[in-house]
């Protein structure tokens, strides 16, 4: 299982302060795409003392630090996600902002292939699809 983010903090030697190690949970606990705006709501509800600033500093200490994956999914808003993820893409409902996250062994493979006919070996990669639903999605 992979370290938390307070444990890559301290590994990497990042200074922790409490309002920190908030940020550092809310972010864990998330399984969405927050910008920093819904980060700050979320901690404020942890700590009502945790300013704006503080959440801007600290995402982007964390983005430095390779622990968060900073997304511009076309909306005007950065969002971010732990950096250590497993693997996903991202699908973005042009019409509500959804983000919906997949992986298809298929696309996989693919790119692994184009990899090799252009002659390299592919160490990453970041897909996002933009669209809009053909039909309404059923939730749950």
């Amino acid at each position: 299982m992979a370290k938390s983010i307070i444990a890559r903090c301290e590994a990497k030697g990042l200074r922790l302060t409490e309002q920190r190690r908030v940020i550092a949970r809310v972010l864990e606990e998330s399984d969405d795409h927050p910008d920093v705006e819904e980060l700050y709501a979320r901690a404020c509800v942890v700590d009502p003392k945790i300013s704006l600033a503080t959440v801007y500093r600290t995402v982007r200490l964390f983005e430095e630090a390779g622990i968060l994956e900073k997304h511009e999914f076309g909306d005007g808003r950065a969002r971010y996600e732990d950096a250590e993820r497993a693997h996903h893409d991202h699908l973005i409902d042009l019409n509500t902002g959804e983000v919906i996250e997949f992986c298809d062994p298929e696309i996989e493979a693919l790119q692994e292939k184009i990899a090799a006919r252009l002659g390299y070996k592919l160490k990453g990669h970041r897909m996002e699809l933009f669209g809009v639903p053909v039909k309404p999605r059923k939730k749950g």
